[in-house]
């Protein structure tokens, strides 16, 4: 048999022993180490079997397999030692059989050969090769060439202590500015509180202490046992993931892909139950990639001391007997006040907020924190002495600033139980990029920022509001609150409107003001749904959420908690689009409350109202009044209610001048609220929605809305606002011709059938979303408002479009929102007789859209 096959063989076979022993639960450590010394043993049989000790050479193990830690499909990284700059023909001959023959068997090897001189220029040049280089471990060959490289890099001008400190904390910066530690397909390797984190935390270890592990580091009194052992608890439930990962993916993959997150946590032995398997895996990664930020910023920061001590000493500034301003940094003058004082794990951060000079907790007060965190026998909030400086956080300016340093450091949820419950918590989804608790801090920061003097042209609205508000602190507690109650199952919004209400008792806070957030953590998604999921056009739809807010007071607060939800859930869901609508219903809203209901909205007088300025424009246009009047004569007063006097000028003129039978097509060159506004006139033709959606969909283009009405002679008047995949306008003038262009020629087919649609991205294939069609109490009389949840799959409008002309329905309007890879869209129908739909026309409209769709995903 080949010895490569056979060796290939083996190796397949330790690999399934491996797999073994880790679903027998077998320590990880154990593991890792098991593979590291078969492939030592493999390698210097090798070495032997093609007759290369008797060559001045050395075999030595660098990076991670240096560390002796492989998983099932690390790279094999090697170092060749050479005596001479110059091999021999044999020898080059022997290393390239040694080198295909370990390729040959299932190995992924990097290699270099080098001499001893040659390999500590290089190092001394890159820093990823000189940490390579202090990792190193002798395999085979010729001892004395090891041991003269080892003395070498042990050197004090190899890489001097604080300059490798320097450069390993520039490289994790670095690598930290790529990722989040919260993403959702997070690379377990090199996220921030990754195992690149742990590393860098023994290297600079191992070059400044000359330690050979990270157990050395409490020998030389720099590491506490407690501290080690939750650094190797942490280290090992990564590479009990980073194992699973391998396995599955049956490649070296290091990234949390969708698509196999659920295979990962079977794997682990998670099953799903009140929370999904994978949810739960994913709660305790976030966890423990916190944990181990936590740690290595601590210990980073206790090594600068260490490594650059010579360097000038950080100004000392008093706060008060207790607390000192040190650099940046605050820190504690007594080592036994937070436990001896509990209420002073918070007047630190009160204090840190009232110095803006203050930045971040000094690494020793930091390990005070940590350990009285671990002591605390109950949360901090049942301490009256602690809720009263809660409170002086809460109503400070700056309070955000220390809840989001609490956040970091574990204080939050130190004083507040169901915090605690939140932390790590994630949302098997597209649509939440962030934990319930990741995403709560953002949203904070949101509301933040709207104070900020640069953040008013993103959120004008915001700006002015954030501002008014009576009292900033009680928005806060809403925002804490909002998603306070997700995963407990029930509804998150009347679960965390309890708690809230339960919370202000205990504070002391008075009902009004209880109230109040309480209702803001019940309704907080109450504005969102209403902007994007409803016709904001329609009064009757304002009116019915100006009921609901009772007051411009629960508005503002309302319309800061929802902007700032809405930007803190992902980074992509915010656009000028969103902004345009909830500004529209605020001041939609404002003008109820300010009016009453008792003065309903005259229609007639509104539908004036709008040819009057519309009329305005199109004479300063050369449009004559009479061409106007006898275009408008054939439009219904809808047309005028939904549309804004300069949309109305900008149809008008197009249709009067366009004298030709063939389709309109307009794409504005000017914003539509944040989007672009696509209108098409043509006599109406079945299908029309359905292609032009086609059309859309195959040019990569979002519909946001979309109004589908006809005038009294049968001629189409359909608006539609499209967006790029990235939320922003289409501007570019070759995009909308070609747009255009297409649209055009889609609508002179006669009866087109669908074409094939692209295929389903990859990232959504782990999803499953259930096909529901609901309908709801339809507010304008003659219509029907159904509700449609499905996969976002390629062509979905084109083939809801589609069933909608197979089921004799009428579009009227459209509202289209994407969450994730959910499609939750809303839509407005009637009977071609102009009728509402009945019991049995819903019921054969439900049963074909879940046909169609079902099939279609």
């Amino acid at each position: 048999m080949n010895t490569a096959l056979a060796a290939k063989t083996t190796l397949l076979e330790l690999n399934q022993r491996l797999v073994e022993q880790y679903e027998a639960k077998h320590p990880i450590a154990d593991i890792v180490k098991q593979r590291s010394a078969f492939i030592d043993d493999l390698l210097q049989q090798a070495w032997k079997r093609f007759q290369l000790c008797e060559h001045p050479m050395a075999l030595v193990a660098v990076g991670g397999y240096g560390r002796g830690e492989l998983l099932p499909f690390s790279d094999i990284d090697l170092l060749i030692l050479t005596q001479q700059n110059e091999v021999c023909d044999t020898t080059k001959a022997r290393l390239s059989d040694l080198i295909t023959y370990l390729w040959d068997s299932g190995l992924e090897i990097g290699h270099s050969v080098r001499t001893v001189s040659e390999t500590l220029i290089q190092g001394q040049a890159d820093i990823t090769i000189a940490t390579n280089l202090i990792e190193a471990r002798f395999l085979c060959g010729q001892n004395a060439l090891f041991d003269d490289l080892y003395q070498q890099i042990r050197q004090e001008d190899f890489w001097p202590s604080a300059e490798f400190y320097n450069a390993k904390k520039d490289e994790q910066t670095q690598r930290h500015s790529k990722a989040s530690a919260f993403d959702l397909e997070p690379n377990i390797k090199t996220c921030p509180g990754g195992l690149r984190d742990i590393q860098t935390i023994a290297w600079v270890a191992m070059r400044h202490f000359n330690a050979a592990n990270l157990t050395e580091l409490v020998e030389h009194e720099f590491l506490e046992p407690s501290e080690l052992e939750e650094l190797i608890e942490c280290q090992n439930y990564l590479w009990e993931i980073r194992f699973a990962l391998h396995t599955i993916a049956n490649r070296n993959e290091n990234r949390l892909l969708f698509d196999l997150q659920r295979q990962v946590a079977s794997l682990l032995g998670y099953e799903d139950a009140t929370q999904l398997a994978v949810e739960q895996m994913m709660k305790r990664y976030y966890r423990t990639v916190r944990r181990v930020m936590e740690l290595n910023q601590m210990l980073l920061q206790l090594f600068k001391r260490a490594t650059l001590g010579h360097i000038k000493a950080l100004a000392i500034q008093p706060i008060n007997e207790h607390y000192q301003r040190r650099g940046h940094y605050i820190e504690v003058l007594d080592d036994n006040l937070f436990s001896s004082q509990p209420e002073e794990i918070l007047r630190l951060f009160l204090h840190a907020i009232k110095n803006s000079n203050i930045q971040n907790i000094y690494a020793p007060t930091l390990r005070l924190l940590r350990k009285a965190r671990r002591s605390l026998k109950g949360p901090l909030q049942d301490n009256p002495a602690c809720r009263k400086v809660f409170l002086e956080i809460l109503k400070h300016p700056r309070g955000i600033v220390a809840f989001s340093m609490m956040h970091k450091h574990g204080i939050l949820s130190s004083y507040l139980p169901a915090w605690r419950k939140i932390e790590g918590q994630m949302q098997f989804d597209l649509f939440h990029a962030y934990t319930v608790d990741e995403h709560t801090h953002r949203l904070l920061l949101n509301i933040e920022r709207f104070s900020q003097a640069e953040q008013k042209d993103e959120f004008p609205l915001g700006a002015v509001l954030i501002n008014q508000l009576p009292k900033k602190g009680l928005l806060v507690l809403g925002a804490i609150f909002h998603d306070i109650a997700k995963g407990r199952g029930g509804d998150h919004s009347k679960l965390g409107a309890t708690d809230a209400i339960e919370f202000c008792k205990l504070h002391g806070l008075n009902d009004h003001d209880g109230r109040l957030v309480a209702w803001l953590v019940e309704n907080h998604l109450v504005m969102s749904v209403t902007a994007q999921r409803r016709d904001i056009s329609d009064p009757e739809v304002v009116a019915t959420f100006a009921d609901k807010v009772h007051d411009t007071v629960h508005l503002s607060y309302l319309y800061c908690l929802t902007v700032a939800d809405i930007c803190a859930t992902n980074e992509k869901t915010w656009n000028n689009w969103k902004g345009s609508l909830l500004r529209d219903l605020y001041f939609s809203t404002q003008r109820v409350l300010a009016r009453g209901k008792e003065k309903p909205v005259d229609e007639q007088a509104r539908v004036e109202e709008i040819q009057a300025k519309a009329q305005k424009e199109l004479i300063r246009r050369g449009i004559k009044p009479k061409d106007m009047q006898a275009l408008w004569a054939r439009f219904k007063p809808e047309y005028f209610l939904r549309h804004q006097p300069n949309q109305v000028a900008w149809h008008s003129e197009a249709i009067i001048k366009h004298n030709s039978n063939e389709p309109l097509v307009l794409i504005s060159k000017h914003t539509t609220r944040g989007g672009t506004e696509l209108f098409i006139y043509s006599q109406d033709r079945p299908k029309l929605f359905a292609t032009v959606m086609t059309v859309l969909d195959n040019k990569n283009i979002n519909v946001h809305d979309a109004n589908i009405m006809t005038s009294i002679d049968n001629y189409a008047l359909d608006t539609f606002v499209i967006l790029e995949q990235d939320g922003e306008p289409i501007v570019q003038l070759s995009r909308i011709q070609s747009v255009r262009k297409a649209i055009e020629k889609a609508l002179a087919t006669e009866n087109p059938k669908l074409p094939k649609f692209r295929k389903l991205a990859r990232i959504m294939k782990p999803f499953n979303v259930p096909t529901q069609v609901s309908f709801l109490p339809s507010i304008r009389q003659g219509t029907s408002m159904m509700e449609l949840i499905a996969l976002d799959t390629p062509g979905l409008l084109a083939k809801v479009g589609d069933i909608f002309y197979r089921c004799e329905i009428t579009l009227l309007a459209a509202k289209i929102t994407t969450i994730g890879e959910r499609a939750e869209d809303f839509f407005i129908l009637q009977t071609h007789d102009g009728l509402a739909l009945n019991e049995a026309q819903k019921q054969h409209l439900a049963n074909a859209l879940n046909i169609a769709l079902t099939q279609s995903s």
